[in-house]
């Protein structure tokens, strides 16, 4: 259900904005983005585990208030992000 070292260090070098760079929110989120992925995939296998279903809502709101402090901060680095990751339409 959690990512892996190696796909959290290639998702960190792929949206830092600058070397050495862990804990923009372009960074947060998309590893955010990543471990949501993988829980959604656990649930077409395991529907009635509720405990984990209460750790994906503490993830999708993490996210969305990074979301929201980064369209707030710089609305064009939000845009690029959500541009990236896929997550509008």
């Amino acid at each position: 259900m959690s990512i892996t070292a190696e796909r959290k260090q290639a998702l960190i070098k792929e949206f830092e904005t600058k070397s050495g760079d862990t804990g923009s929110p372009e960074v947060q989120v998309a590893i955010l983005t990543e471990r949501i992925a993988n829980l959604t995939e656990h649930f077409k296998t395991h529907r009635k585990d509720n405990h984990s279903r209460r750790g994906l809502l503490k993830l999708v709101n993490q996210r969305r208030r990074l979301l929201d402090y980064l369209k707030a901060k710089d609305e064009s680095r939000y845009s690029d992000l959500i541009q990236r990751l896929g997550l509008r339409k």
